[in-house]
């Protein structure tokens, strides 16, 4: 058996093989827009690797965060921390679920 590198996958197709389990009603991940709007980079941006974090389509200087796609992986808590991130994990049973294949 040959496993080959999936390179050519855009990120909404490698996102779907990873299952989750959203909690909508407590979300895990939270941005302070009066945080993030004073700071001068905006590293929240570019750091995610899953994109959780984009710019509000309807005004610019806010940053939504869809925490429903989140990997778990803990670097926005590490390198945008001065940007206003607020992480916790999910709540029991909830969050991101692993799988091979």
């Amino acid at each position: 058996m040959t496993i080959t590198p999936n390179d050519d996958l855009s990120l909404p197709d490698k996102l779907y093989r990873t299952r989750y389990e959203p909690d909508p009603a407590h979300p895990h991940v939270r941005v302070d827009s009066a945080k993030l709007r004073s700071a001068r980079t905006r590293k929240l941006l570019k750091i995610c690797p899953a994109e959780v974090y984009t710019k509000d389509p309807n005004d610019p200087q806010n940053v939504q965060a869809s925490h429903e796609n989140c990997l778990e992986c803990g670097t926005c808590r590490q390198a945008a921390s001065d940007e206003g991130v607020e992480w916790k994990h999910p709540d029991g049973g909830k969050g991101v679920k692993y799988r091979f294949g």
